[in-house]
């Protein structure tokens, strides 16, 4: 690799972090004041999660992921009558939820409103470099 494509791909990578960092954000304005919640055990996050995935384009698909106590986790998402589904693992690091699957990897992270309800905010970058976040609520 030589320098000036180095420098092209740390640029790069750079833009996207501030991109991520601005989209989250706006994104948590929308829902009011929220605070980060440390997660010290993947346990505490087993069962059913419901939300939006936003895809590149600015495409969104309904999702349901639920987590097990092992870390393991199925999502399944769905746009109109189109349903694509997938498995991977999560595990905990500092306080934050690394999320990985045969499409790709990325974080989680666990956020509280003050009203007391429970936010997952996820960004993930996929095996051909495409972003895509989401945002899920447990299920009750």
């Amino acid at each position: 690799m030589t320098l000036s494509s180095r420098r092209l791909v740390c640029r790069v990578l750079a833009v996207t972090v501030i991109v991520g960092l601005c989209v989250s954000l706006v994104g948590c304005a929308g829902i009011g004041p929220v605070t980060p919640v440390a997660v010290s055990d993947v346990t505490s996050l087993s069962g059913t999660w419901e939300g939006t995935v936003y895809l590149p384009g600015s495409e969104r698909d309904d999702v349901t992921l639920t987590i097990r106590d092992d870390g393991s986790y199925e999502v399944v998402s769905k746009r109109g009558l189109a349903v694509s589904s997938g498995r991977g693992h999560i595990v905990i690091s500092d306080g934050r939820l690394v999320i990985e699957d045969a499409r790709g990897r990325g974080v989680g992270t666990v956020l509280r409103s003050p009203a007391g309800d429970i936010l997952v905010k996820v960004d993930l970058t996929l095996s051909d470099n495409s972003h895509l976040s989401a945002e899920l609520w447990r299920t009750r």
